[in-house]
């Protein structure tokens, strides 16, 4: 396997850039056998482009770019296509020097004038720019074209099925016409459509927008559709494959909902990740359980009852815990309810403030009683001086934008989310508070979760657990919802009756 990086703008690329791609293919458990750049074939491809010239297939072209683009729109001649041999090649000796000519200079491969397929007409395949290239420096000024290197460098790598997407079919024919053009062995071509899907942007330079607006965090935010985005965001490579593998390569242009793939990870997230609880910190409501033991009780119970391979968790009971408000607040006086894993309790008082707030609870345990017989099943936490719940930040997060396909003409600014991060302060049981990061959690009753922070990394000192997305409705639908009378104002602009 070669990992090839196409270097060949100076302006655009960068270490970075690279790195990223690596580590993302480190992630996706992907080891090249070898790492080429296209700019270890600078010298090789120089030295084809002079080919082209002395064969009569290449000219110099010092034409403005806005009167080139209309000509080669109205399939008209450049006035430089018929230049000498000699002259071309003295041309582009100013080029590869950036001189005060070179510079307003390209190689144009003369192809076609009037061709149907505009790609066609007599292509840039070689341009000046003077900014230093971050691995050859200042070696070179004058850079080849993308569609230039690739079927040079295809075919000298050995490849033998170019797999291109479908955006580049018009320019099929072009690449396919270097190879007698330059006597080079043909590599056949297999067209394939991106994946793209809704509310999301795959472009590189829209997302680095996003990053240098500081929108995000970086190329690893859990809102990016990069492979460490959604990684952060709890997406499994196991899961990312099978997806891959289930769509296949097709050539229809797809616009894709994110529910199938997040429903796929949560069936192999489903049976390996060990349940926990967490209860919401604002108006956490405490409760006396009359029955409990006088002293806590730290008992070890399964992690996941389903599959006793991922060992216990510590629970601690006791004669004060914890349930959330909303919970409380849907209770009777009398009612009988269940505790999850300890057994039915009555209701026999509940306080509460002016406003109706449940501020304090009085349960009293009935084990003997019927845990099916119960509607309401409930978490909650106990505590002890030795193993007590821990603090945490529960994190959610929206789509980037509040249009679910972007056309060609729109501004993302006029499509951005206004708010696409949500948290909420939580405690949770103890034992979350020595889970490594990167480990995926079920919160009983909230869903699935990933550690994304420990509590020693956030400044806050909190567990930071990012909710993973479950494929169902509820979790894939956009939070937005747009003020109506901003609604009527875009309507009105639109000229809408």
């Amino acid at each position: 396997l070669v990992v090839r990086f196409d270097d060949t703008n100076p302006d655009k690329e960068k270490a970075e850039f690279e790195e990223a791609i690596m580590e993302d293919l480190r992630l996706l458990g992907i080891t090249g056998d070898v790492v080429t750049h296209t700019s270890d074939y600078f010298q090789t491809i120089y030295e084809y482009a002079l080919l082209m010239i002395n064969k009569g297939l290449a000219y110099v072209d010092d034409t403005a770019q806005e009167t080139m683009r209309e000509e080669r729109a109205e399939g008209i001649a450049s006035r430089c296509r018929d230049l000498s041999v000699e002259e071309n090649l003295r041309r582009f000796d100013e080029m590869r020097r950036a001189t005060e000519l070179g510079m307003t200079c390209c190689l144009r491969a003369k192809m076609s004038v009037d061709n149907p397929n505009k790609a066609m007409r007599d292509p840039v395949i070689y341009r000046c720019n003077p900014t230093p290239h971050h691995r050859t420096g200042s070696t070179w000024k004058i850079y080849p074209t993308y569609d230039f290197c690739c079927p040079i460098v295809d075919s000298l790598e050995g490849v033998t099925h170019a797999l291109r997407s479908m955006e580049y079919r018009d320019r099929n024919p072009q690449y396919e016409w270097f190879f007698p053009a330059l006597g080079l062995r043909p590599v056949a071509i297999k067209d394939f459509s991106r994946m793209n899907f809704v509310y999301t942007l795959l472009s590189k330079r829209k997302l680095q927008w996003f990053v240098d607006a500081g929108h995000v965090s970086g190329w690893d935010d859990p809102r990016f559709p990069t492979v460490r985005g959604i990684r952060r965001r709890g997406m499994t490579i196991d899961a990312l494959r099978q997806y891959v593998l289930m769509q296949g390569a097709s050539q229809k242009n797809m616009l894709l909902e994110w529910d199938k793939i997040w429903s796929l990870n949560k069936r192999v997230i489903d049976p390996v990740a060990p349940r926990h609880t967490a209860l919401l910190k604002k108006e956490l409501v405490p409760a006396t359980v009359v029955g409990a033991p006088a002293q806590p009780e730290i008992r070890d119970l399964p992690k996941h009852k389903k599959n006793p391979e991922l060992g216990t968790k510590q629970t601690v009971f006791s004669a004060l815990l914890f349930v959330d408000q909303s919970d409380a607040a849907s209770f009777a006086a009398g009612e009988e309810i269940t505790l999850m894993d300890w057994g039915n309790a009555f209701v026999r008082d509940i306080e509460r403030s002016a406003d109706g707030v449940v501020t304090g609870l009085t349960l009293q345990l009935h084990l003997e009683g019927d845990v099916k017989a119960t509607k309401k099943k409930i978490t909650w936490l106990g505590q002890s001086p030795a193993v007590h719940p821990v603090e945490a930040l529960l994190v959610d997060y929206d789509y980037l934008i509040t249009k679910k396909k972007l056309e060609a003409g729109d501004s993302i600014e006029d499509v951005l989310t206004p708010v696409t991060e949500f948290t909420d302060a939580a405690i949770v049981d103890a034992n979350v508070g020595v889970l490594p990061r990167g480990a995926i959690i079920q919160l009983e009753r909230r869903g699935f979760y990933i550690v994304d922070q420990l509590a020693v990394d956030n400044e806050l000192g909190l567990v930071k657990l990012i909710q993973i997305p479950d494929g169902k409705a509820a979790s894939m639908a956009s939070k937005h919802k747009e003020d109506p009378s901003v609604a009527r104002a875009k309507k009105g602009a639109a000229g809408s009756p």
